[in-house]
């Protein structure tokens, strides 16, 4: 879940996570490169660069010099298992919360999806 008083960086590498997730950049592909995905974005190349550099640090992309950032074999599950962590251990507290704040019966809940 991104949230607007993140960086932008970090909300950057959200985006990225979330497509590598979803299957929209897969194990052995190539990212888009750093000033493609600014343009895109219409963010600063080296705002992009620091969120790419967090996925190179945490070994979810590999590095070919010269040629560009690969989805390291793994990194979609690991991203995976490290977004479910995050949503049950950080964003579902406060949802329960305010499910119970506002009296919504979890039942109803699971008949409108």
């Amino acid at each position: 879940m991104m949230q607007q008083s993140q960086p932008v960086y970090l909300r950057l590498r959200d985006m990225i996570a979330a497509a590598i997730i979803e299957g929209r950049y897969r194990e052995g592909e190539m990212l888009p490169s750093v000033r493609a995905f600014a343009a895109d974005q219409g963010a600063n190349p080296l705002t992009v660069a620091k969120a790419y550099q967090l996925f190179q640090s945490e070994g979810l992309v590999e590095v070919q010099r010269g040629v560009g950032m690969y989805v390291a074999p793994g990194a979609a599950e690991r991203l995976l298992r490290a977004e479910r962590r995050r949503f049950i251990d950080e964003e579902w507290p406060e949802i329960a919360a305010r499910i119970e704040r506002l009296g919504i019966d979890p039942a109803d809940l699971l008949e409108s999806a």
